[in-house]
């Protein structure tokens, strides 16, 4: 007879797993579903949190990685030109422009006719400041030699002494007038320019 304490004998055939036949097809791949472990540590949960759904994401980052936010427009001023529209970058078109309107103040038609010479073909935006500080300036040299003749009438001769430096002054405030619009990507107009060059 057999003990009561002793556990019966086991069958060998449950116990041990077979290996499959060659000729059967293997069984389809199960991921294991053992639950994670629950950290310990908050900023370990975030880590290994898993990504957000579509659905869940925040939707400000869904709009912003799928459409480029729109970038402010280009001012354009009475001259109907913008930045952009040629070869040169907006910056080196804003300094270009800068450059021909204040140089027009110190050297009057030799700044802003070679700034327009040189990159009137590459940016739309130069090529209209540089005709429009050119054009400017023109019209000072016009009133420069106006001036030049009144001083040498006899009566009102006396005159040019005043002229001589209003000429100069609104040369030089209207000049830099030009010059801070143009830096800010404004096509300025001069409120009264000689339309030489077109």
């Amino acid at each position: 007879m057999s003990d009561p304490n002793t556990p019966p004998p086991m069958d060998d055939s449950n116990s041990e797993e077979k290996p499959p036949a060659a000729d059967s097809s293997p069984a389809p791949e199960t991921k294991p579903t053992n639950p994670e472990p629950a950290p310990s540590d908050p900023a370990a949960a975030q880590d290994s949190s898993p990504d957000p759904t579509p659905s869940e994401a925040d939707p400000s980052e869904s709009e912003s990685s799928e459409t480029p936010p729109a970038s402010e427009p280009s001012p354009v001023g009475m001259g109907g030109v913008a930045l952009g529209q040629g070869d040169l970058a907006e910056t080196d078109e804003r300094t270009m422009a800068l450059l021909a309107h204040i140089l027009g103040a110190v050297t009057s038609i030799v700044g802003p006719l070679i700034i327009w010479l040189i990159k009137k073909d590459e940016s739309p935006f130069v090529n209209d400041q540089g005709k429009e500080a050119l054009n400017f300036q023109i019209t000072v040299l016009i009133g420069y030699v106006a001036t030049g003749i009144v001083a040498v009438l006899p009566v009102i001769g006396c005159i040019a002494g005043i002229l001589y430096p209003a000429v100069m002054v609104v040369s030089l405030v209207f000049a830099i007038l030009g010059g801070m619009e143009a830096n800010k990507g404004v096509a300025y107009r001069y409120p009264f320019a000689a339309r030489f060059v077109s």
